[in-house]
């Protein structure tokens, strides 16, 4: 079963379109990236997955389901989390406060405290913090923030927008061991990223999306190779 299947998909702003049949999978288990410049489509593609905004066409199956039609706030609890690009977390709210609004919609306090556990456990310094606003950390401790808070929500599939963006290249590499070691333990991952080099390193599959619609598509390994990709992305 795939974790994430999207077929075809229009999405509007207005008179402005800016999906155009956009089509791609991520199968369970795997880490697909998603690469493409600023306006390509590749925050829409998420935004749809994620019930913000409705296609006008086609059709998105998520963990066995259509979720084409599905609010938010049900696709969050069928296991579909998404962390937007620029962390939004709660800068005035503790480290703390913020993981415990990632469980929301958890009915099981118990469950929400055990992940909360889970998330200290893989980010130690988050938890040596617990009592400090999030507003005070810095840009690279605020993404770890976000990412534990959509873990407190329990994915199966794990959407991440940009996380890398504005980090200095040693806490990029953190993000992405985070990222990758989440996939190990069992959620699927869509990881949408201008810095393609460090997805690529991480991912199973990757996606090149341009003008609202998908160009590329392979093996992680292949695309960084790829003439194109290195011209486009990744430099001489």
């Amino acid at each position: 079963m795939n974790a994430l299947e999207i077929d075809g998909i229009d999405v509007h702003y207005g008179r402005v379109q800016a999906l155009h049949g956009m089509s791609l999978r991520v199968g369970e288990g795997e880490i697909v990236a998603v690469l493409g410049n600023n306006g390509a489509g590749k925050t829409s593609t998420l935004s749809a997955v994620s019930g913000v905004v409705r296609p006008s066409a086609g059709t998105i199956h998520a963990l066995g389901d259509d979720i084409t039609k599905h609010n938010p706030w049900d696709i969050v609890e069928r296991g579909v989390v998404h962390v937007p690009e620029g962390r939004r977390i709660f800068s005035r709210l503790t480290i703390h406060e913020n993981l415990q609004l990632g469980g929301y919609l958890v009915r099981d306090q118990a469950v929400v405290n055990e992940r909360i556990d889970r998330v200290y456990g893989l980010l130690p310094r988050l938890k040596e913090r617990r009592g400090q606003q999030g507003g005070t950390l810095s840009g690279g401790e605020q993404q770890m923030l976000a990412v534990g808070r959509a873990l407190v929500a329990g994915p199966k599939l794990l959407m991440l927008d940009e996380p890398s963006m504005g980090l200095a290249p040693l806490v990029v590499r953190q993000i992405m061991e985070l990222i990758a070691q989440i996939n190990s333990e069992g959620t699927s991952v869509l990881l949408v990223e201008q810095n393609a080099r460090a997805a690529l390193r991480i991912a199973h599959r990757a996606y090149v999306v341009e003008s609202g619609a998908t160009t590329l598509e392979g093996p992680a390994e292949e695309l960084a190779g790829d003439s194109r990709i290195v011209d486009a992305y990744l430099g001489a």
